[in-house]
């Protein structure tokens, strides 16, 4: 398989639930508003022997000449977007179902209407009963009569090569995704394990929807990941997209 990072650059965020971009030469982390954390904002792409998968969409971002940032990223790696056959969502949060959808208000319309979407129903309904400010309910409203999407109930697998488990850990109906092709497996954790160094410490983050779970989650996989030689994909992590044992 071949695995794309697709970063959209660097940002703090804070209680405000705002992504503010960070210049990592130029700006100082001790200047932006106590508790601040530094992440990257990094969708995938795996190209597998079947499909194009694009793996969380991103912040949703244009450029000025209107064009989706997520588009050009992928146009910039020679992929044209249209090429892209599934987008697998880990949960809906802004900062990972931004680019789901471009366009405003009735008229948004979604970024790879040629791709199957695959989306936990739990957690579409959940977004309007959590809202703003990690939720934008009115940019999601285009997936819920969308023929693309696939609701997906619990557990299972998409075309005999791609788990998908609902942990609720870091959101109520968050999912991961193991895929599974050519002896390879690639795991995408979203943000139950977006950075490498949280796999590899107890850590228990109050942005958790259930923080204790998260870390023991964390410690399950990378210990599995190790033996079974996983590739470990980090959505947020500065330096380190991608690990493999």
């Amino acid at each position: 398989m071949k695995v794309i990072p697709l970063s959209e650059g660097t940002f703090t965020i804070d209680k405000t639930k705002q992504f503010v971009p960070f210049d990592t030469d130029k700006d100082d982390l001790q200047q932006r508003p106590v508790g601040s954390l530094l992440v990257e904002i990094q969708p995938f792409v795996v190209i597998t022997s079947e499909d194009v998968l694009l793996l969380d969409t991103g912040l949703g971002f244009a450029h000025s000449n209107g064009r989706l940032q997520l588009h050009q990223n992928l146009m910039d790696n020679g992929i044209n977007p249209g090429e892209v056959t599934k987008v697998l969502m880990t949960h809906l949060h802004k900062d990972h179902a931004g680019g789901v959808a471009s366009g405003t208000g009735t008229e948004r319309i979604l970024s790879f209407p040629q791709a199957r979407y695959y989306i936990q129903q739990q957690e579409m309904d959940y977004v309007y009963e959590k809202g703003f400010p990690s939720y934008i309910p009115e940019e999601l409203d285009c997936l819920k009569n969308a023929p693309q999407v696939e609701w997906l109930h619990g557990n299972g697998v998409i075309d005999g090569y791609i788990k998908y488990e609902i942990t609720g850990a870091h959101s109520k109906y968050h999912q991961a995704f193991w895929i599974v092709d050519g002896g390879e497996t690639v795991f995408f954790g979203g943000d139950d394990a977006p950075q490498l160094q949280q796999m590899r410490s107890r850590f228990v983050a109050k942005y958790d929807y259930d923080g204790k779970k998260s870390m023991e989650l964390r410690q399950q996989w990378w210990k599995k990941g190790e033996e079974e030689k996983w590739k470990f994909l980090f959505y947020h992590d500065v330096k380190n997209p991608m690990w493999e044992f």
